[in-house]
């Protein structure tokens, strides 16, 4: 995760253990991308507004906030290996909250079983991501980290199918039921509904165990970073972290993309709901998000650096974003959430481009820089929770203007999305121009 050189490992076959960090990232992709079920499926069974459900996404992201420099600390300790296999034990116990969270229907116990498993999401990709990178020719990173993105979110959109089968089927009865039936023959439906997610995190937690354990005995190499090069004597140099402004725009421009990335595929199976679709067919909606970053991002590999520069391809990706924002929201139906899922496509590039373009010139401050922008992540915990409110709120004022409460969440659910575009210019200016700032050409 960073612009330094690395000490390659000795010469030896790096397949097997590309493979099980492969498997990692197929595990963390899997946990993260299953919010887009979760959501709805919350909103539900604890009676809460739009902008309370996105607190699911707020409880995993802002574990990055928390979890970032102690997780670097910890792997200092520890070393890569452990801390895979306590990243993965850490997410097991946060899988089990589930459990008593569920007995209780208690929203607060839901959202710490979520923030557990994120701290332990931290850790794993903590670890895994500079793992990948040091494994190996560094001419062949971007390769391996392609493989890892792609893995990540196939598993994605893997378990927003599995999870939307367990979870949003029949979604929209018991909604209906809800309003016809007595308050305990509503709390035993809410129950009913609420326990249907035990068994799925029990089979989570035993294989996250499972995994942990076995994690320890994997064939994975010892590997390790080469220190930084420190500026020759005689070469002026600066002194501080806060004298890189491209650095700092670049850390505001992943936490814009990382919540503009959380909103396209965590509200649209519950957008897709709000426009009178049903549960059954919407909890495929992550997965055509997922799967054209899937597609993108393998298209990215291919063209960049032979055909396209990192900068030309931020630069595309936030104008379709700006132009796909502009066209769910002059559109609707299904043909919006057409251009939601499409989302995936001008977000597909924004991270791997940013990345390299932020620690260009930070030498010895690169790892330190390396922690801001995993922190940035947070960006999934705020933004998403913002778009709820402004839905809750834009419904309300429709309300009152005398539209019926289904019309009414249909057109709110669509102009909140309007939050995209500030996200997406806030890109292309880091594109256009942020990236140089402050650089000597």
């Amino acid at each position: 995760m960073s612009s330094t050189t690395y000490q390659n490992s000795p010469k030896n076959n790096t397949f097997v253990p590309i493979l099980i960090i492969a498997g990692l990232f197929f595990i963390f992709g899997f946990v993260t991308w299953i919010n887009g079920a979760l959501i709805p499926f919350m909103k539900t069974i604890n009676e809460l507004t739009s902008a309370q459900s996105f607190l699911v996404a707020s409880a995993s992201y802002i574990s990055f906030v928390f979890m970032a420099l102690p997780a670097s600390y910890i792997l200092e300790k520890i070393g890569y290996r452990k801390g895979m296999s306590l990243g993965l034990f850490v997410m097991a116990i946060g899988a089990l909250v589930f459990i008593p969270a569920a007995e209780a229907r208690t929203y607060w116990v839901f959202l710490a079983g979520i923030f557990i498993q994120g701290m332990g999401m931290t850790l794993l990709q903590t670890a895994s991501n500079p793992y990948i990178t040091i494994l190996g020719p560094m001419d062949s990173a971007a390769k391996r980290i392609a493989i890892m993105g792609i893995a990540n979110k196939v598993a994605g959109a893997l378990g927003s199918l599995i999870f939307g089968a367990i979870l949003l089927s029949g979604i929209e009865d018991v909604q209906k039921k809800l309003s016809l039936v007595s308050a305990s023959e509503k709390n035993e439906l809410l129950n009913t509904m609420a326990d249907s997610v035990v068994m799925p995190y029990i089979i989570m937690a035993a294989v996250l165990f499972v995994l942990g354990i076995l994690i320890r005995k994997a064939p994975l190499p010892h590997v390790e970073a080469e220190p930084i090069d420190e500026v020759t004597e005689g070469k002026t140099t600066k002194t501080s972290i806060f004298q890189f402004p491209h650095l700092w725009l670049g850390v505001l421009t992943l936490f814009v993309y990382v919540g503009a990335e959380v909103i396209a595929g965590d509200t649209i199976i519950a957008y897709g709901i709000s426009l009178g679709i049903s549960g059954d067919e919407a909890k495929y909606f992550t997965t055509f998000t997922l799967l054209a970053m899937v597609a993108t991002y393998a298209l990215g590999v291919f063209l960049i650096p032979k055909y396209i520069s990192q900068a030309f391809a931020l630069k595309a990706s936030a104008i379709l974003g700006i132009v796909f924002t502009f066209c769910i929201v002059f559109t609707t139906g299904f043909v919006s959430i057409v251009f939601v899922a499409a989302l995936g496509i001008a977000n597909a590039l924004v991270w791997p481009a940013v990345w390299p373009l932020t620690l260009k010139g930070l030498g010895k401050f690169t790892k330190t820089a390396s922690a801001l922008l995993i922190m940035a992540i947070s960006g999934g915990a705020i933004i998403p929770p913002l778009y709820g409110k402004f839905v809750d709120s834009g419904k309300a004022n429709l309300i009152a203007e005398g539209l019926s409460e289904a019309a009414a969440t249909a057109q709110s659910a669509t102009s909140g999305y309007w939050i995209l575009l500030p996200c997406y210019i806030i890109i292309l200016y880091y594109a256009i121009s942020g990236h140089k700032l402050g650089l000597k050409k």
